[in-house]
């Protein structure tokens, strides 16, 4: 499962505050999490997202399109 992640204000510049794609373990919560662009993420510094909102990670996106003829992750 994907949960929908950006951190906090105050954290970083409102310029980084984009919306990441991070798997969820299962248990126990690791000190960081991975977003799919590689971003490390600490629990603390994020808010988890109930739905889209904000600026996506644009390499998160690529990263979570399925692939295949004619699809998005075969663009550019």
């Amino acid at each position: 499962m994907l949960a929908l992640v950006r951190l906090r204000r105050g954290v970083v510049g409102e310029s980084r505050r984009v919306c990441h794609l991070i798997p969820v373990p299962e248990a126990p919560v690791p000190e960081h999490l991975t977003a799919l662009c590689g971003e490390p993420i600490f629990p603390a510094d994020a808010e988890v997202l109930d739905g889209l909102r904000g600026m996506p990670c644009h390499q998160c996106l690529l990263r979570s399109a399925p692939s295949g003829p004619g699809l998005l992750a075969n663009a550019g």
